[in-house]
């Protein structure tokens, strides 16, 4: 096993340049979904971020067949599919869960249709699957970088806004906010923060860096803006410390970075001083008639 000084070096040696390539998206990737997905977290969301990473995948593949860019492809077919359940979730017939999986299935579907017709298709389908870490072209760093910044952006100007319709969406329609529009900015921004993620981490997988950090830091704090200092945090060190075990033991990148933010939910989950298993045991026992309340 590789000490950490010799990554470090590995990082900085000429004849490997996708290592620090895909640390730097990896950790890019762990900065936007970590503050987008407490809004996730928060709202219950979880089922939207899993069909986003089904959705963006026919973009990722037409993009593949035709040699474009993968992050605008994916991006693209994401935003599409947003609009779609935005409009037809519109017909109160029908419960928007159900129209979301109608649409992001099909289109995980169709993805599998086009990349099959493509040479090579067994190796660039699990590339798409499991995330890849030699994958990675320089052109994609530029657009990573640029998505990465637009959204941070948004999060912070529009974020008193996705607070009020995350925490009460009918208060939020009575002050006069644009509920609907809202939500499909909201829908759009997930969609990038899944597809600037899938190169290194995987389609499969891509979820779990939208939700374990947001939800170990949920599990850390009561203030919604430490939480979303914290989970960036997270994200980013499972990000380093499973690219360098990935790197040094020869292990899939994605899933290694997924196991190392679940030990830290795991490890929030028993040791967190307020939420944790530890922190309410301790609490009990000091007042055993006390009754705990919910965190806000």
């Amino acid at each position: 096993m590789l000490t950490p000084q010799e990554f470090v070096a590995d990082l900085f040696n000429p004849a490997l340049t996708f290592l620090p390539k895909a640390l730097f998206v990896a950790l890019l990737s762990s900065a936007v979904c970590g503050v987008i997905g407490c809004y996730v977290v928060l709202r219950g969301m979880a089922f939207i971020g899993d069909a986003v990473a089904h959705a963006v995948f026919p973009g990722l593949a037409v993009a593949f067949v035709v040699q474009g860019n993968l992050v605008l492809g994916g991006a693209v077919a994401g935003v599409l599919t947003a609009v779609a359940v935005a409009v037809f979730a519109q017909n109160r017939r029908l419960r928007e869960d159900s129209v979301i999986g109608v649409f992001f299935v099909a289109a995980f579907a169709l993805g599998i249709v086009i990349i099959s017709r493509s040479p090579g298709y067994s190796g660039s389908l699990q590339q798409f699957l499991f995330g890849s870490i030699t994958g990675i072209p320089d052109e994609d760093l530029i657009v990573v970088g640029v998505s990465t910044v637009g959204l941070l952006l948004v999060a912070f100007l529009f974020h008193k806004e996705f607070v009020a319709v995350t925490l009460d969406r009918e208060s939020a329609r009575a002050l006069g906010l644009p509920v609907f529009a809202l939500d499909l900015a909201l829908y759009i921004m997930v969609s990038i923060a899944v597809v600037i993620s899938v190169q290194t981490i995987g389609n499969i997988l891509v979820l779990a860096l939208l939700v374990t950090p947001a939800a170990t830091a949920r599990l850390l704090t009561d203030r919604l803006g430490l939480m979303m200092l914290l989970a960036p945090l997270v994200g980013g060190a499972s990000a380093l410390i499973g690219l360098y075990l990935s790197w040094s033991i020869d292990l899939p990148t994605g899933g290694t970075i997924v196991l190392v933010a679940t030990g830290f939910f795991l490890l929030s989950w028993g040791a967190a001083p307020r939420h944790g298993l530890l922190g309410r045991l301790a609490r009990r026992r000091r007042n055993p008639d006390a009754v705990e309340t919910a965190p806000g």
